[in-house]
């Protein structure tokens, strides 16, 4: 509780906007450290009714995880860890008066369910992540499934679904070209996803659809700007990858650029032409524009807010931000806490323990980042990776069952952070016993 002259007020309210990864286990911990015993009140704002942790969004598109079985309700993550929920997407902010403003909410007919909103704060920690960057290049918006979100995933499955019944119901004529899902973006998320794709073929032909064989009927390419797969990524595991990927029979186009996606198909500055039945972008990140207009805060090029080593805005020491909004000087001081889970993860633990401190009236902590090293799931076929850190002195490369596991340990991880170890355990033997019930992918 605050205190002026001697009197009570009301308890700080901390705002955080933004309920992924790091904005999420915030006001999980937050909750259960400040808003369990009403030392401050806890508000979550999200224009999402549920959570879903961004780094399955391949696996949604593909059809290998239902969205809905690993989705969690922030009203009852609200309800069980003492913060509240707010429905809503944030558009605007007025520092002088310390209120966020929040657009109205719509249903799917365009009837209102909730009128515009301003929300208070004593403390306000922007969490909004980040969106695909198609760094304006035209016919990207209008042609290609930019996957950032849990509805373009769910209508990128859709589309790919309906073009294996196509090909069911009509035979491939000769010399007819395959289906081709073009992937732009040779990052994690394209190189995860196409191993998805590859192995979501061969299932959904083993259901009987009699004129689709995934070997003839279903091209996979993968196009990146950059020399390499994975080119923020150690050079050997970028190899490994590279290598599986090419045994499955996977086109990798490096070093070009994209310059015009349409209808047809996709075009590279050096005059390629890749014809195209489904068009993914999943290449950069940037925040999203109405960030930059935030009541004069700093940004970056690509819309990051600045702030210093505590997370708090260079502009304005109430106001924090974090995760893949946020560029945060490494200690260096030359480069910023690279966009990726483990930055959320590291990010929402540290500013947890600094607002406890700054209520009880103790200076803030700095950020520290660790590298723990890089995993890329490759479906069922491989994992690879390296680690990094505490593990090991500089790095040690590790692929196979053991990378499979720790792949599946960092979900876990962050299951119990946000739902805690019986709930987590609960889930995982619903998981297993799904796995056994249900169609190996989803089918509609």
């Amino acid at each position: 509780m605050t205190q002026a002259a001697g009197v009570s007020t009301s308890p700080h309210r901390i705002t955080i906007v933004g309920g992924g990864a790091g904005g999420l286990e915030l006001a999980v911990r937050l909750g259960k450290k400040l808003g369990k015993h009403k030392k401050a009140i806890i508000t979550l704002v999200d224009a999402q009714r549920t959570h879903l942790w961004k780094p399955l969004l391949h696996q949604v598109a593909a059809g290998t995880l239902d969205s809905h079985a690993d989705e969690l309700e922030y009203l009852a993550l609200a309800r069980d860890y003492h913060f509240t929920f707010r429905l809503g997407r944030m558009d605007g902010l007025n520092r002088s008066l310390k209120e966020i403003y929040v657009a109205p909410t719509y249903d799917e007919n365009g009837e209102e369910i909730l009128p515009r909103q301003a929300i208070h704060y004593d403390t306000l920690v922007l969490a909004v992540g980040s969106q695909t960057n198609d760094f304006g290049t035209p016919g990207a918006q209008e042609h290609a499934i930019m996957l950032d979100s849990p509805d373009a995933a769910e209508r990128f499955h859709q589309q790919l679904v309906n073009a294996c019944l196509r090909a069911q119901a009509k035979a491939r004529a000769p010399g007819q070209g395959r289906f081709t899902v073009t992937i732009i973006g040779g990052g994690a998320t394209g190189v995860e996803l196409s191993a998805e794709l590859h192995m979501t073929a061969k299932i959904i032909s083993s259901y009987g659809l009699a004129n689709f064989d995934p070997e003839k009927d279903l091209k996979i390419v993968i196009v990146d700007a950059a020399p390499r797969l994975l080119q923020a990524l150690p050079e050997r595991l970028s190899v490994a990858v590279g290598n599986e990927l090419r045994s499955l029979d996977i086109e990798i186009h490096t070093n070009e650029r994209v310059v015009d996606v349409s209808k047809d198909g996709v075009k590279m500055a050096s005059g390629k032409f890749i014809p195209s039945g489904l068009v993914v972008w999943a290449a950069g990140i940037k925040v999203a524009d109405f960030v930059k207009t935030l009541d004069g805060l700093e940004t970056n090029r690509i819309n990051q807010l600045v702030v210093q080593r505590t997370l708090q805005t260079s502009r304005d020491p109430s106001i924090f931000a974090m995760g893949d909004c946020a560029a945060c000087p490494l200690e260096d001081g030359k480069t910023t806490v690279p966009p990726r889970a483990q930055s959320a993860h590291q990010e929402a633990y540290t500013l947890s323990k600094s607002l406890v401190r700054m209520l009880q009236g103790k200076s803030l902590l700095e950020f520290k980042y660790r590298d723990h090293g890089s995993l890329v799931s490759l479906g069922n076929y491989s994992t690879i990776g390296s680690l990094m850190g505490a593990i090991a002195k500089g790095s040690v490369f590790i692929e196979g069952t053991i990378a499979k596991w720790m792949y599946w340990w960092l979900h876990k991880h962050h299951q119990i952070v946000v739902n805690g170890v019986f709930r987590t355990w609960l889930s995982t033997w619903t998981d297993a016993i799904n796995w056994i019930r249900n169609p190996r992918i989803k089918l509609h």
